[in-house]
């Protein structure tokens, strides 16, 4: 049988065996419900959530735990975010029609979605953050925003973005912006520093780095400002007072973080998220990328999207469909993706082929080798 070559890390990280002996471990010999109870094992659970919230507020340089939601994922994260805006707009003395929305044609699907259902819903306004000729950002041109989603790092470009000088541009133009990062490609490659972005909001998934599905992790700058959660449930409520029928019953909320977590948390994935912090290399595959650029650049037919130094390489061929190219590269063991990326306006941008583009990208499990054998497989089906 032919060996898997898996480049296809943007998508979802390989999990390593560490991460996988943490979760077995937890399941196995560990496992209890968090924040339901007082015995030993319910406490030793509720360390193990509160170690991996720090591990998480230290990986991002965030300044204290409270600051760390752990969520669904970023695509969670990204409508919760929505939701919590939209609350809070919706109380505001101004006007929620006034609002103006700023979203980029770089954003993923998950990223400005929730904020286009915001604007068709409310009637608010959305302005694009101007994208220049390298496909990125442009700071110099920042518009006038209440909001701004910052793609920090596109995953068809995989071009990272000065998100700090971005944040400070909107800033300048109203010091009251709120700022939301999707940094769910950026955090594969590339430290993230949330003090020095000032961001408001940042958000990215677990699965991207090594650790497993259905866990994210949602940055709030100043969690105490949003004081109505957007979900209920379980674990969230200090006491409520007042009953029916009059109507009048009230509610005190647990502080952050346990206001935004109703119900029993992804125990087990979070069990595996610090090992997979632990394990965690930035710009890990870089060589490989490299590697499989320059043997691309010479290749017939083959266009490339990204530019040299990008995290990610994103192509297409000409007179393939992407579908079709995808199925015969992992009939001979390559597994890339192919499509649209989830990234309808950005494969707008480069007038992409029909049924879109193949992206490959690199892990640390990865090898030198790997990439010459993708090559040798791209070159078998382009021929």
């Amino acid at each position: 049988m032919n060996k898997i070559i898996y480049l296809d890390a943007a998508a979802s990280a390989l999990k390593t065996d560490a991460v996988i002996a943490a979760e077995v471990d937890f399941l196995q010999y560990k496992y209890a419900n968090a924040g339901r109870g007082v015995c030993a094992r319910v406490s030793a659970v509720d360390d193990m959530v509160a170690r991996t919230r720090a591990d998480v507020a230290k990986f991002i340089n965030a300044k204290c735990d409270e600051n760390i939601v752990f969520t669904g994922g970023t695509t969670d994260a990204m409508n919760r975010i929505a939701r919590l805006i939209d609350d809070a707009f919706s109380v505001d003395g101004d006007s929620i029609k006034n609002k103006t929305i700023m979203v980029s044609d770089l954003d993923h699907h998950s990223a400005r979605l929730p904020f286009e259902c915001i604007v068709g819903r409310r009637g608010c306004k959305i302005v694009l953050c101007p994208v220049n000729a390298e496909n990125n950002l442009d700071y110099s041109n920042v518009a006038r925003a209440d909001v701004f989603v910052i793609t920090a790092m596109s995953n068809v470009f995989g071009g990272r973005q000065d998100v700090a000088r971005l944040v400070a541009a909107a800033r300048e133009k109203n010091p009251d912006v709120i700022t939301v990062v999707d940094a769910a490609q950026y955090v594969v490659h590339e430290n993230i520093d949330v003090e020095k972005w000032d961001c408001d909001f940042m958000c990215f998934s677990a699965h991207k780095i090594g650790g497993d599905t259905g866990l994210g992790v949602m940055y709030v700058k100043n969690p105490d400002y949003w004081m109505s959660p957007d979900k209920f449930g379980g674990g969230m409520v200090v006491r409520i007072t007042g009953a029916a029928p009059d109507n009048q019953c009230r509610i005190q909320w647990e502080p952050a973080p346990a206001r935004f977590e109703a119900g029993t948390l992804p125990l087990t994935q979070i069990a595996g998220l610090g090992a997979a912090i632990k394990e965690w290399t930035p710009r890990c595959g870089a060589d490989v990328m490299r590697r499989i650029r320059q043997g691309l650049d010479s290749m017939p037919r083959v266009k490339i999207y990204t530019a040299p130094d990008a995290a990610i390489l994103t192509f297409s061929v000409d007179g393939i469909h992407p579908l079709d190219f995808g199925a015969m590269c992992g009939a001979r063991g390559l597994c890339m993706r192919v499509g649209n990326m989830c990234a309808s306006w950005a494969m707008r941008m480069i007038d992409a082929p029909t049924g879109g583009v193949a992206r490959l990208s690199a892990g640390p499990w990865n090898t030198i080798e790997d990439a010459d054998r993708a090559l040798e497989i791209i070159g078998e089906v382009i021929k």
